[in-house]
């Protein structure tokens, strides 16, 4: 049988998709509370290259940025967080559209996981109608995708970001080890 062990913290995550007049760190300042620090962001990059699946209700040309935050939290936190960051994509909303699209999710040793409101095979469910989707796995060194992980997840400026995260997250674990934490 199994031993069940204490779960260990993971780096909350969040992709910041947004329309080209919005300030992005006004966006991030309604986490502050929430979240904690933002403790890293990705370059801004062109969102409209990977998809437009968003342009029928944010409309054209949209970026986006990945933003890392301090400190580690509970990865049983994120259904919860999900419903925050939704929260905040309404304050921005005009005329019920959505101005921002927030896709919050966790870095961890092993992973990159991603709150979904959408069941789908690869797909599980979590609690309050939020589904972990695992987007990349880290294995020899480097995050791979899977069949089902977003173009944009796949870009060199995502993979940069989530590899240095995930770096801040491993030294703060075998920090935390070293002083018997």
């Amino acid at each position: 049988m199994g031993v069940i062990r204490a779960v260990k913290p993971v780096r909350l995550i969040c992709a910041l998709a947004f329309r080209p007049e919005i300030e992005r760190n006004a966006v991030l300042s309604s986490f502050d509370e929430q979240w904690g620090s933002v403790d890293a962001v990705s370059p801004v990059f062109d969102f409209s290259a990977f998809t437009d699946y968003y342009e029928n209700e944010m409309g054209p040309n949209l970026l986006k940025c990945f933003v890392g935050f301090i400190p580690s939290i509970d990865p049983g936190r994120l259904p919860a967080v999900k419903h925050q960051a939704q929260a905040v994509e309404k304050k921005w909303s005009t005329d019920g559209k959505r101005r921002v699209n927030l896709d919050p999710g966790y870095v961890t040793g092993s992973k990159l996981v991603l709150a979904s409101t959408k069941d789908f095979a690869h797909r599980i469910f979590l609690d309050d109608g939020i589904y972990g989707d695992l987007q990349l796995q880290y294995r020899h060194g480097r995050f791979r995708p899977e069949a089902w992980t977003f173009p944009d997840y796949q870009s060199e400026t995502a993979l940069k970001f989530f590899l240095e995260v995930r770096a801040a997250l491993v030294h703060e674990e075998r920090d935390g080890e070293e002083n018997g934490l």
